[in-house]
């Protein structure tokens, strides 16, 4: 059974007697993890307590196909028996984790038994999303990227909690800023709750966080890669080289050349489907003020380019941890070579 956005909320506080399990998948695995935990809380009484709930990856699926459905059968010391699932990849566990959540849902397991099942972002031809949306008896949560809405509203519950607050225009301004992955974004309004001071009854506005926005070192090797990729190498080196006043390494900017290129495969990913390009560049979700250069280098980054130089960037990444590389030196070479290749697509 499907559940519609509205329905979410209740559903985590308690699903009610008719469910025996719940599906909880998306590519935001942070919202994912997140519902997960809720619902865990809600359903048992000693969520960690080993006798009441196991907990099983999709390794300890593979390597023991009867395990689940054992956990399934089993009779908690206490309270409801919770038995929780994480998926990754592996085809293999994605099959036996169907095979148990028919089993149980059919009622040959303990029908007093709780099944959560985490996933990744499954596609609409997976046979365990296709088999849970069918059954009454388990609750499907999709967990689609945050929208402005949901940023600015769990900030505010977040800074209200330690006595802050933003005005209005603030609140637009750091929800922009905002990576879309929860997990991130939580850290991020921990960083700003301890610039503004827990308990300090502060309430920022616009000038107050662009100070804070302002400090970001990150901001730097972020617009090093960008500049990487879009052909201008003097702006890259001088990111670069503000980046390593601000205490950032060369590996933290292997590590942003290599988040613009996952920005800018989505976007030739979501092309290939069919998709305009300014409706595959809002589809990648970048900063609101770096989209019209995202897109003019989605039109000569394709994924025939993109994966001609992935293998620089892994190469780049595995240097920079070997002991006493000079990892400045390697994200320069980096950018070289990116701008390189940009400037002979015509960027």
């Amino acid at each position: 059974m499907i559940l519609k956005r509205q329905d979410v909320a209740r559903f985590l506080k308690g699903p009610g007697p008719e469910f025996r399990a719940a599906f909880i998948y998306g590519r935001d695995l942070g919202v994912v993890r997140e519902r997960g935990a809720e619902l865990a809380a809600a359903v048992a009484s000693r969520p960690d307590d080993p006798f009441d709930t196991a907990q099983l990856t999709e390794d300890d699926l593979t390597a023991q196909p009867a395990r689940l459905e054992e956990e399934l059968a089993a009779v908690s010391m206490g309270g409801r028996r919770l038995v929780r699932v994480r998926l990754g990849e592996a085809a293999r566990a994605e099959r036996i984790a169907a095979e148990a959540l028919t089993a149980h849902l059919e009622g040959r397991l303990n029908p007093e038994a709780f099944l959560v099942i985490e996933a990744g972002d499954l596609g609409r031809s997976s046979a365990l999303r296709l088999l849970a949306e069918k059954q009454a008896g388990c609750g499907v949560i999709a967990c689609y990227a945050d929208e402005a809405g949901d940023l600015i509203r769990f900030t505010r519950e977040a800074l209200a909690k330690e006595g802050l607050g933003l005005t209005a225009e603030a609140q637009q301004l750091f929800a922009s800023r905002l990576p879309h992955e929860r997990g991130v974004a939580r850290q991020e309004i921990e960083r700003l709750i301890l610039f503004l001071g827990p308990g300090s009854g502060v309430t920022a506005g616009p000038k107050e966080l662009e100070d804070f926005l302002g400090v970001e070192p990150e901001a730097s090797v972020s617009e090093a890669a960008s500049e990487a990729f879009g052909g201008h190498l003097a702006a890259a080196q001088a990111h670069l080289r503000r980046a390593a006043r601000e205490g950032l390494d060369g590996a933290a900017a292997v590590r942003a050349m290599s988040g613009h290129l996952a920005k800018l495969r989505r976007v030739a990913v979501a092309r290939r489907a069919g998709a305009s390009l300014e409706e595959a560049v809002k589809a990648a979700e970048p900063f609101w003020k770096s989209q019209r250069e995202i897109g003019r280098q989605a039109r000569s980054w394709g994924l025939p380019e993109l994966d001609a130089v992935q293998g620089d960037l892994l190469a780049a990444d595995i240097a920079c941890k070997q002991t006493g590389a000079p990892d400045s030196l390697i994200a320069e070479r980096l950018a070289l070579s990116l701008a390189g290749r940009a400037r002979a697509l015509g960027l």
